[in-house]
């Protein structure tokens, strides 16, 4: 019985009554989040920089170590 109230009451809103509501909903989440401070976005944007060097210089190395490895195998076996 209660979804049916709810749909009736949605009903006569409309869309403009609907969108109302949940951008009142939104507002009211948004009251409740909890925002990082500066200082904490600050050391996990230096975190998330760091890690993705360290990756990249990491997957660069792979990357040279296959090449040789495919180099050699094609010069080895007559590959062009």
């Amino acid at each position: 019985m209660t979804d049916n109230v709810k749909e009736s009451t949605d009903q006569k809103g409309g869309w403009i009554g609907r969108s109302r509501r949940f951008l009142s909903e939104v507002r009211n989440e948004l009251t409740r989040v909890t925002w990082p401070a500066r200082r904490e976005v600050w050391a996990t944007t230096v975190v998330v920089i760091a890690v993705s060097t360290l990756f990249g210089v990491y997957l660069y190395a792979v990357d040279l170590g296959f090449s040789a490895v495919v180099r050699w195998v094609f010069t080895r076996f007559g590959g062009a």
